[in-house]
């Protein structure tokens, strides 16, 4: 029995591994850095040139969709620590085990494929993209100066192409 606690624990760490070498793999730290690195102080002040100005208010711009992805993020680690939780109980047998096993990497694929289509969308030449999933929908908010049908097919067609046609997908754009 010590054994089969032991597998099921080592499995689960890999797991954690796993997501946690994919956000770091697929997060982009220069874009989090507010540093202004270069300025000295002066006198004991900081000036803020018209330059960082602008950068503090990318961040705060930014800041919505940050913290829509920490929520996001927030209610995936309680919904895998759970699950974690449930995987570890002695009364489970190893058929329940094993299914909740695969619900913890169906949302660790899920996270993954997320990153992976804000990424793309993001390179097509958008400000930024948050993409969740809510109920076997996508949702896709994509933040553009301008934009029309012919941008939200073009976004569409690249979900379909990353995660195939079963999936309905909605694009909603904000304005910078």
């Amino acid at each position: 029995m010590l054994l089969k606690k032991q597998t099921v624990w080592l499995l689960t760490m890999l797991s954690l591994v796993v997501v946690l070498s994919v956000y770091y793999v697929t997060s982009d730290p220069a874009k989090n850095d507010l540093a202004t690195g270069g300025k000295e102080e002066a006198a004991g002040e900081m000036e803020a040139s018209e330059k960082d100005m602008k950068v503090i208010t990318e961040a705060a711009g930014d800041e919505a969709f940050e913290t829509i992805r920490m929520e996001i993020q927030d209610k995936r680690s309680k919904e895998i620590a759970d699950l974690t939780n449930q995987v570890g109980s002695p009364d489970l047998t190893a058929e329940e085990k094993n299914e909740l096993y695969t619900k913890m990497q169906d949302l660790s694929a899920l996270e993954t494929k997320e990153k992976t289509l804000e990424s793309l969308i993001k390179s097509l030449g958008y400000d930024d993209a948050l993409v969740r999933t809510e109920n076997e929908e996508m949702l896709i908010t994509v933040k553009a100066k301008e934009h029309s049908r012919a941008d939200a097919a073009r976004i569409l067609q690249v979900v379909r192409e990353e995660i195939g046609t079963n999936m309905v997908a909605t694009v909603e754009f904000q304005k910078n």
